[in-house]
C-alpha cells in the first residue's frame, strides 16, 4: 500500500516522498499484467475494432482520435470488461464491441477535459487541444461519443444500452459539477466523492457490470460486479489526486502540481483546508480560487497538505473502497481471472502511473 515517508528537495521544489509499494521479501509490485494476460487476445481485436470504428473520410478525426488513443493508456476500462465478462464465464463475442464503445466514450471524456483544463500534456505527449486546438477536440471528442451508440445499437440490446447511455449522462453531469467545484475552497468531502464518483467511478461500474450482462448472469452477480467496479472507480480517483502532489512527469504523465496550478479543489486540499488556520485558508482561496500563484506556492501546498495528513487520509479513504472493491467478489469462486481482478485493485491502489 502506498505510505507517506517524507519530504525530497528537488532544486527549489519540495516533493513528497511516497512509498508505494510496502511488500515484503522483493516481491513485486501490483500491475495489470496477471488481467493482461488472461484478455489480451479479446484486447487485441477490441483494438482493431477501435482503428475501425474511429475511421472516418474527414481526415482530421481519424488522425486526432488516433493521437489520443495511440498516446497508450492502460486500456483499463475495456480490460475490466472483458476480465469481467471471462469471470462470468461468457463465451461469445459481443464483449468485444461493448469495450470498445467504453473507450470510446472514456477517450471523449479525455478530450473535452482536457479542453476544460486547458491541459497541454497527457500521458507525456501533447493534449489534441494542444496540438489542433479546442474546436476540433470537442468535436472529436463528440464524434467518439457518437461512434460509441453506434457500436452499443449494433449489439441489439436495450439493457446494454440503458446501462452504457445512463453512465454517459450521468458523466456528463459530473464534468459539470467538477466546474463549480473546481475552484472552490468551500466544496465538502461528500461534494467532491459525489463528483468523482460521476465523472469516474460510474464508466468503471458500467464496464465490470456489463461483463455480467452480457453473460446473462443472475441480478446478484450484475450487482457484486457494478459495486466491484464503482468502488474501484473511486479509489483509482483519490490515488489519482495524491499523486498530482507525490509524482513526476516521467511516472504520471502530467507535471506535479498540475491539478493544483489549474485550481482543482481536490480531496487532498478538502481535508487540509478544514484543518488550516485563517492564514492557511487565506492560501488556498488565494491560489485555488483566484489562481494567483508564485513559484513558491507550490512548495507551500504540498508542506500544508503533507503537515494536516491529508495526502495520507486521502490513500486511507482510498483503501476503504479498495476494500469494498476486494469484498464486492466475495461471491465469485476462486480462479486465476478472480485472482487478476484482485490484482487489479491492489494495482489501483498503489499504483505510480
Amino acid at each position: 500500500m502506498p505510505v507517506l515517508v517524507g519530504f525530497l528537495q528537488r532544486g527549489d521544489v519540495l516533493a513528497i516522498v511516497v512509498k508505494f509499494d510496502d511488500k515484503r521479501g522483493g516481491e513485486p509490485s501490483p500491475s495489470l499484467d496477471a488481467l493482461h494476460g488472461l484478455v489480451s487476445d479479446d484486447l487485441a481485436r477490441v483494438n482493431a475494432l477501435i482503428l475501425k470504428e474511429m475511421d472516418s473520410p474527414v481526415a482530421l478525426i481519424p488522425q486526432l482520435a488516433g493521437h489520443i488513443i495511440a498516446a497508450g493508456g492502460k486500456r483499463l476500462r475495456p480490460m475490466l470488461l472483458l476480465g469481467a465478462a471471462k469471470l462470468c464465464g461468457y463465451a461469445g463475442d459481443r464483449h468485444i464491441g461493448l469495450a470498445g464503445a467504453v473507450e470510446f466514450i472514456h477517450t471523449a471524456t479525455l478530450l473535452h477535459d482536457d479542453v476544460v483544463d486547458e491541459s497541454d500534456l497527457r500521458r507525456g505527449r501533447s493534449t489534441a487541444n494542444a496540438v489542433w486546438g479546442n474546436q476540433p477536440s470537442v468535436l472529436v471528442g463528440d464524434f467518439l461519443f457518437s461512434r460509441s451508440f453506434q457500436v452499443m445499437v449494433r449489439d441489439g440490446s436495450l439493457k446494454v444500452l440503458e446501462i452504457l447511455s445512463n453512465a454517459a449522462a450521468v458523466i456528463a453531469e459530473g464534468e459539470v459539477m467538477q466546474l463549480t467545484t473546481a475552484n472552490d475552497t468551500s466544496t465538502s468531502e461528500a461534494a467532491y466523492l459525489e463528483v468523482i464518483t460521476a465523472k469516474t467511478a460510474t464508466l468503471f461500474a458500467a464496464a465490470t457490470r456489463l461483463g455480467a450482462v452480457v453473460a446473462d448472469r443472475p441480478k446478484v452477480e450484475d450487482e457484486a460486479l457494478e459495486a466491484f467496479g464503482l468502488n474501484l472507480g473511486i479509489a483509482f480517483q483519490l490515488t489519482d489526486d495524491v499523486m498530482d502532489y507525490a509524482a513526476d512527469a516521467e511516472t504520471m504523465g502530467k507535471d506535479t502540481g498540475d491539478d493544483f496550478r489549474e485550481g482543482k479543489v481536490t480531496l487532498p486540499v478538502v481535508l487540509a483546508y478544514r484543518r488550516g488556520d485563517a492564514e492557511q485558508q487565506a492560501f488556498w482561496r488565494r491560489t485555488l480560487e483566484e489562481l494567483d500563484q508564485n513559484d513558491n506556492d507550490l512548495p507551500r501546498a504540498i508542506q500544508l497538505l503533507e503537515g494536516h495528513g491529508a495526502l495520507k487520509d486521502t490513500l486511507d479513504r482510498a483503501r476503504h473502497y479498495t476494500q469494498l472493491a476486494r469484498d464486492s467478489l466475495d461471491i465469485f469462486p476462486a480462479g486465476p481471472t478472480k485472482d487478476a481482478l484482485l490484482d487489479v485493485v491492489a494495482f489501483c491502489a498503489a499504483r505510480t502511473h
